[in-house]
């Protein structure tokens, strides 16, 4: 096995001298008992808004002070050790701008090594380790505190969990192999494949008691004084740990491999096979059930480096900067001092989609609502809707009685366009027809002020012909959701020309408070997601229509990792909707869309495609194969997926030439938001880049350097 002392991290701390040193500071306490227990507290002396992350500088300081406390272990100074973390905070894992910077796999390793090196002495100390998890703690946080022999955990720490998966790598500090031995196999798969996979859900406080990753929970007011206590308790025989999950013989005979299996299947049926860390985490949890510690950590090292020095790391990277740094700061987005303020929100149209931006805005805002549509009927439908939303969310416990009473009251339902008279927002969601939306606008301008935004949920429509008959044309703003709108995180807000500061800031601000991810775009055709999709689309549409079947041109996307296909996409948008999107874009371009005549009498048929049981198409119905006409030149997958690279590569480069957005991250963005472009693609561009795309279309690539991995 690895002997990480004689390993030399030199050449880390090198490379880190701009880090923020989370330092490890010492003192002694001494127990009612009269036992000593040195805490270590883990600061980088920033506020609340840094967390504490834990860098090559900072894990040898780390190592540094174990090494200390161990000889004072040794020397009966001491009985026991813990570590916790300033206010608020364990640790929020490594440090991934580091992480990113690695040059090679040699030095991918190391950084995995020197994890293990320094959180393992944790377990070694020659007294008892615990940790008090007294906030938040992700990756490295969590290790930190699985290494320790015992842990307790604060009542109101706002999550755990190990969300290196979603980000292309694996928990590589001891996680992977320590984790299901304490917790078992189910739980631990779940805390390290699946909750990632879903938008890195985290565990409370509470399920990491459940689960026995912490082995006692104590309220926030007095956690360190009452986890002193309690550790000593256990130093002095008085308190027995029981952990409720950790796993025994029967389990690894019998349970183990086939829950493995399981898992795996699973993830083919949902993601594919293009996403490589699932997959490297599936392998190391399979083995985590038998051999020792360190042959668990040698693991981890070599399948951690591998991945580091890998495409998918780099692109999630990419991809996590974007959603959590440009997502938060729009490019091109006005002052934030010049929005107005939205005290009411008017909703032409009483509909699904009108019900659901509703309630949205409800939450959100908490201003009165008010819906109208063309007759009573459908106003009372949408209110009916509205209010058993905001039960079953009463329901579930995501608000209480008081909340859901008070959410009720706010929203109104009207047949009549002059109670939207003291509306300072208006939003339109009618039918996607330019003289139906000018016309309701027409309608509404007739009541509302002189600065009362006018907001379009147009997908693919000008929003400034939308506007254009208005008296007041500058305040018309696009704002388009994606469906569905509780879930989908992304707006794109659409600046016409006419669009004025104040009302684009207004929208900024709007999307702010409603918790989307807005992008800023021109009015252009199709906007950002929609156009691409349509190429995507047409391209699917042209391989049926030249004679190629339905399941070959699913599975030509796969290398991709797009999260469906795109039938499965057509399907879920619907064929009419579809069929709608690729006749504008068409219209606007002929040239380069594809329109598909076939689309169009698909979209006329009840049921179009076959699926499996985990809602995957399969084939056309029986019935769609009938209905439609194709041709006898049927291509393969590899000219599917060639053809679909070259034509996105293609549409990009004319949209940034066009400024549609004000760069490609804005483009990656959109997609990743808007469509569910996996993280480990980095979105379109890096992968365009990488798969050579973009020097076939236009002889240069989107990024200088191309974000991609460093290879061995």
């Amino acid at each position: 096995m690895t002997d990480y002392s004689k390993i030399d991290f030199s050449e880390l701390a090198a490379m880190s001298d701009d880090e923020v040193v989370t330092h490890s500071y010492v003192r002694d306490i001494r127990l009612p008992s009269g036992n000593v227990l040195a805490l270590i507290t883990l600061d980088n002396g920033r506020d609340h808004t840094r967390p504490s992350t834990l860098g090559p500088v900072t894990l040898l300081e780390l190592n540094d002070r174990l090494d200390e406390l161990a000889a004072r272990a040794k020397a009966g100074e001491i009985q026991a050790v813990a570590i916790t973390g300033k206010p608020y905070f364990l640790a929020a894992g490594a440090d991934l701008s580091k992480v990113s910077e690695i040059p090679s796999r040699e030095v991918a390793l190391k950084m995995g090594q020197l994890g293990h090196f320094v959180l393992g002495k944790l377990g070694e100390l020659g007294v008892p380790s615990f940790c008090f998890i007294n906030g938040l703690a992700l990756g490295g946080g969590v290790e930190i505190a699985l290494n320790s022999d015992y842990r307790t955990v604060d009542a109101s720490a706002p999550g755990l969990g190990l969300p290196e998966v979603f980000l292309g790598i694996i928990p590589g500090w001891g996680g992977a192999y320590l984790l299901p031995n304490l917790i078992g196999i189910e739980n631990a798969l779940k805390v390290i494949v699946e909750n990632p996979l879903k938008n890195n859900r985290m565990l409370k406080a509470k399920d990491a008691l459940e689960l026995g990753i912490a082995d006692a929970m104590f309220s926030p007011v007095n956690f360190l004084e009452d986890s002193l206590k309690w550790a000593d308790g256990v130093l002095g025989g008085k308190i027995k740990v029981k952990r409720p999950n950790e796993p025994g013989k029967l389990e690894r005979l019998a349970k183990w491999d086939v829950a493995i299996g399981i898992a795996r299947k699973s993830l083919e049926s949902k993601i594919g096979t293009v996403a490589k860390s699932p997959y490297a985490a599936l392998d190391l949890l399979k083995a985590a059930k038998s051999g020792t510690k360190a042959e668990g950590f040698a693991r981890e090292d070599e399948t951690l480096a591998d991945l580091i020095a890998g495409d998918q790391f780099q692109a999630s990277i990419y991809a996590f900067n974007l959603v959590q740094k440009r997502a938060k700061r729009p490019a091109g987005a006005p002052d934030k001092s010049l929005a107005r303020k939205v005290t009411k929100v008017g909703i032409i149209g009483a509909g699904l989609m009108a019900s659901q931006f509703a309630l949205l805005f409800v939450r959100r805002l908490q201003v009165p609502v008010v819906i109208t549509d063309l007759d009573q009927a459908r106003v009372d439908k949408g209110l009916s809707y509205i209010t058993d939303e905001i039960g079953k969310l009463q329901e579930k416990g995501r608000i209480d009685s008081d909340e859901a009473n008070r959410l009720r009251a706010l929203v109104s339902g009207t047949t009549d366009k002059a109670d939207f008279a003291d509306c300072d927002w208006v939003i339109e969601a009618v039918f996607e027809d330019l003289a139906v939306k000018q016309q309701v606008f027409a309608d509404v301008e007739q009541y509302v002020s002189d600065t009362a935004i006018l907001a379009t949920n147009t997908s693919s429509l000008s929003v400034e012909q939308i506007g254009a008959k208005l008296a007041h044309p500058e305040r018309v703003v696009g704002f388009h959701f994606f469906n569905p709108v509780a879930v989908m995180p992304l707006l794109e807000i659409v600046k016409a020309p006419a669009t004025d500061d104040e009302t684009l800031a207004t929208a900024f601000a709007t999307a702010a408070k409603l918790k989307k991810s807005a992008v800023l775009t021109a009015d252009a055709p199709g906007f950002v997601v929609n156009r691409l999709l349509a190429k995507v689309m047409g391209e699917a549409a042209r391989a049926v229509d030249e004679g190629t079947p339905v399941p070959v041109v699913e599975k030509a996307l796969a290398p991709i990792g797009l999260p469906m296909g795109p039938f499965e996409l057509i399907d879920l948008v619907g064929w009419a909707v579809a069929a709608h999107v690729q006749d504008t874009m068409v219209r606007e371009f002929p040239e380069r869309f594809y329109a598909s005549e076939n689309m169009h009498i698909l979209s006329k048929l009840g049921q179009v495609v076959e699926k499996d049981k985990n809602g995957k198409v399969t084939d056309l119905t029986k019935e769609a194969k009938k209905a439609i006409t194709v041709g006898k030149k049927p291509v393969d997958e590899a000219t599917i997926l060639r053809r679909v690279e070259d034509e996105l590569a293609q549409e990009i480069k004319l949209m940034l030439d066009e400024q549609v957005v004000a760069a490609a991250e804005d483009i990656d963005l959109c997609l990743i938001l808007g469509a569910g472009w996996p993280f480990q693609a980095g979105g379109a561009t890096p992968y365009l880049d990488r798969v050579g795309a973009s020097q076939r279309v236009f002889g240069d690539t989107f990024h200088h350097p191309t974000i991609k991995g460093v290879g061995a």
